[in-house]
């Protein structure tokens, strides 16, 4: 039980979970209807490979990870060991290749693009700060694309979402930044928050977060979105989405980051249904 525990914390399939959902949303938006046979294979697609990315970036962020005292990271807390990562990473990446072969050979190689600048974030590209933060950005945005793409319609509604999940998510690694400022100096990651401060990252993380909940009412813009469904979970994210922009420009310390970056992640969450109900 411990172990599975251990593994599951390696791996954040809380966050995998939400990924493939991201996926069977945006292959439903662009077909109109739900394709079992695409969601299925796009949801463990994308579950899987992230998994493999999570894990690897725990073993690179090791010393980092000791640092910033992240006991919520089995590897720091000696669960788990740096060998133990490695493996699960490989593991974890065949079914997720699998699974994208299954899909269409298109399907297979935008997986293993993307899976592969999860893998150089993991080792180098997450030291350049900015560029590290938006590739994590566009990894929230990615499943809906692969949806799209793998449907073989890229329409306005995805073009959209994705849109939302890229601002919110480079928000969401801005505002990591702060939190994680000791401990990134171990490897020289060039965040906003060591760059320049802990404000100015807050004040850019909020501004982020302000114009995801702007492109959200644009949404309403499309007939089929102009609705109820769409709107009550929506409204719920952008509540949640403008209260820790409010925190974050009043002013947060380090511990406060935690608990944002977990209420912003419920109101992405909120804004993925509200996507699906209203293409429902």
């Amino acid at each position: 039980m411990k172990a599975g525990k251990a593994i599951w914390e390696l791996t954040r399939l809380e966050h995998g979970f939400i990924y493939g959902l991201g996926v069977v949303a945006g292959a439903y938006i662009a077909l109109g209807e739900f394709d079992f046979r695409l969601s299925f294979f796009g949801f463990f697609t994308a579950l899987f490979l992230q998994a493999s990315a999570f894990a690897l970036n725990d073993y690179f962020d090791y010393d980092v990870d000791v640092a910033n005292k992240r006991f919520d990271r089995p590897l720091v807390r000696g669960e788990l060991n740096k060998r133990d990562a490695l493996i699960i990473a490989a593991v974890f990446a065949v079914p997720g290749f699998i699974f994208a072969c299954l899909i269409s050979i298109p399907a297979f190689l935008l997986a293993l693009g993307i899976t592969v600048l999860g893998y150089a974030y993991d080792v180098k590209l997450k030291e350049f700060g900015l560029a590290g933060n938006a590739y994590i950005a566009f990894s929230m945005a990615a499943p809906f694309i692969f949806g799209g793409v793998v449907a073989g319609n890229l329409n306005s509604e995805i073009l959209l979402l994705s849109s939302i999940a890229f601002l919110s998510g480079l928000a969401r690694e801005i505002m990591k930044g702060i939190e994680d400022i000791e401990g990134d100096a171990l490897r020289d990651v060039k965040t906003l928050a060591r760059m320049y401060g802990a404000e100015k990252a807050s004040r850019v993380s909020a501004f982020l977060f302000i114009t995801a909940i702007l492109l959200s009412f644009a949404v309403m813009l499309i007939p089929e979105y102009a609705d109820i469904k769409y709107l009550i979970p929506v409204a719920i994210c952008d509540v949640l989405l403008l209260d820790s922009a409010k925190k974050l420009i009043s002013g947060v310390g380090t511990k406060d980051i935690r608990s944002l970056r977990k209420k912003t992640m419920i109101a992405l969450l909120f804004g993925l249904i509200g996507f699906l109900l209203g293409a429902a």
